[in-house]
């Protein structure tokens, strides 16, 4: 009598069958219509007065040897860093950004128009620290005695806030209204619903200096340096994606 691998053949047309329904499923979720979506971007601003200012101070030093430029850079820096903890800035917001010793050369001029070598005529030393200032009525006034205390480069002012989460939660509102009136107005003069919210995107924008009318609310002292703080101002972007037919 003959032998039929019985089992086997069983298991074949088994999957054989599994495949031929699936077919038709998979073939039916493609086929499925994509959902009618719509797409808008809102954008929102907030500004704010800035309550801290990022300074940069910087002592350069020249000397025949890179010893004597260093010990005449060290000793004006001493002086300067003295004088900011004098104006009551706290060890915590200061700190050294830059450092270098650097050789100075005097390229000679040639008559025959040949290349002369450089000449070693001494060196330069230069330091520079980063503070912040969380008082602004006295920056103006911390400026003018760090410029007398030895500090000769740099002045890099930055306005900004300490905590903007504020200002950002408002701009992040009007930005979200923004988009939502914009899809609201869309689907209005089409003539058909808003449906749910399906996805929401942000981007937040550095915060840009903006100019007051006035330069600043208090009078600064004669000796001070005149600063202006103006305004910070946030912004948030939205892009935001509701159904249709709702």
């Amino acid at each position: 009598m003959p032998h039929f691998p019985f089992g086997r053949a069983v298991g074949a047309g088994f999957l054989a069958l599994s495949l031929a329904g699936a077919a038709p499923a998979a073939f039916a979720q493609e086929a499925r219509p994509r959902e009618p979506v719509v797409t808008v971007t809102g954008v929102g601003e907030a500004s704010v007065t800035p309550d801290m200012a990022l300074i940069e101070l910087g002592v350069v030093k020249d000397g025949k040897t890179a010893r004597e430029a260093l010990d005449a850079n060290s000793k004006a820096m001493a002086e300067v860093l003295s004088a900011l903890k004098e104006a009551g800035i706290a060890e915590r917001d200061l700190q050294t950004s830059g450092f270098s010793i650097n050789p100075q050369y005097h390229y000679p001029q040639s008559s025959t128009g040949e290349n002369q070598p450089p000449v070693l005529t001494g060196f330069q030393v230069a330091n520079t620290v980063s503070l912040r200032v969380r008082d602004l009525d006295k920056l103006g006034t911390i400026i003018d005695r760090s410029v007398t205390m030895g500090v000769n480069q740099g002045g890099a002012i930055r306005f900004v806030n300490d905590d903007p989460a504020g200002a950002l939660s408002e701009a992040r509102r009007k930005a979200v209204a923004d988009a939502m009136a914009k899809a609201k107005e869309l689907t209005d003069a089409a003539g058909i619903g808003l449906g749910r919210i399906l996805e929401i995107d942000e981007t937040v924008s550095q915060p840009q200096p903006m100019p007051m009318m006035r330069a600043m609310a208090k009078d600064f002292a004669a000796e001070a340096v005149p600063v202006a703080a103006g305004e910070n101002s946030y912004s948030v972007t939205v892009t935001m994606t509701f159904s249709l037919g709702g």
